[in-house]
């Protein structure tokens, strides 16, 4: 970024960090995956466990979306980035209800495991990604490891 040009229209260069830290958080995602979906099924039963790897599957591809959607726009424009990042949650929230409303319905789903899901995979994997995050200008995005 030079220092005459506009910020809200300077592209950024360099590693999409955000691909990184959200493609560690799926990993974790699938790590746990298991026992949420157990834990789902042994209050909600066989339609917990069901709503459960739903729950799952929206939140992990709900982080890709928007880690894709950075990375990409960050490479245009700063403003276009930071548009993007509004709007996309917009729309991101959007595709989470509809997707809920489309199953809602259903036999297999249970709602309150589909719902209880959704927010502790969400808010679980982002505070568990907290500690592998270094927030240094040296090494931004996942701390490397230590030898």
């Amino acid at each position: 970024m030079s220092s005459d040009a506009s910020p809200m229209v300077t592209q950024l260069d360099g590693e999409p960090v955000e691909l990184q830290l959200t493609f560690d958080m799926v990993k974790r995602g699938l790590i746990v995956a298991p026992v949420v979906v157990a834990v789902c099924a042994l209050i909600w039963g066989e339609n917990g466990a069901w709503s459960a790897a739903y729950a799952i599957g929206l939140v992990l591809v709900n982080f890709l979306l928007s880690a894709m959607l950075i990375s990409y726009t960050a490479k245009i424009s700063l403003g276009l980035m930071m548009g993007a990042t509004l709007f996309g949650y917009l729309i991101r929230l959007g595709l989470i209800m509809a997707a809920v409303l489309l199953v809602k319905d259903t036999d297999w789903i249970s709602l309150p495991a589909l719902g209880a899901t959704i927010i502790v995979t969400h808010l679980g994997l982002l505070v568990w990604e907290l500690k592998y995050v270094a927030i240094s200008l040296a090494h931004s995005g996942v701390k490397p490891a230590r030898p």
